[in-house]
């Protein structure tokens, strides 16, 4: 059984892939100043690239955790969930309120999808 390592950082990997498995770690906004709609678009972007890398889709996606730091901006972050979705693929979600490592961080998302369909 090999592991795959994708976007390796200091302290962790962006990503794993393990048994047909894709490991997502926390993934969180690229650009701080964007509101709580815009750093989830940033997030999921960052999350179809390490898909696309693992020769994986938005479909191919199992479960997904969702932390926000105000959860009264769920709306705010299911506008660019909704807008991302794929409507016929829908992952298990949880969505919580949290708080991250960074105050500056609006929400967090980490997934475990299947390797390419």
């Amino acid at each position: 059984m090999s592991i795959t390592r994708l976007d390796p950082h200091e302290r962790l990997s962006g990503a794993v892939i393990c048994n047909g498995m894709i490991h997502f770690a926390g993934q969180v906004t690229t650009d701080e100043t964007l509101d709580t709609e815009g750093q989830t678009a940033n997030v999921l972007h960052q999350i179809d690239s390490l898909l696309a890398q693992a020769g994986s889709r938005k479909s191919d996606i199992v479960s997904v955790q969702i932390f926000l730091t105000d959860i009264s901006e769920i709306g705010e972050m299911n506008k660019a969930w909704d807008a991302w979705l794929d409507q016929g693929a829908k992952p298990a979600r949880a969505t919580v309120e949290a708080r991250l490592a960074d105050p500056a961080w609006k929400v967090e998302m980490t997934l475990v999808a299947r390797l390419g369909s």
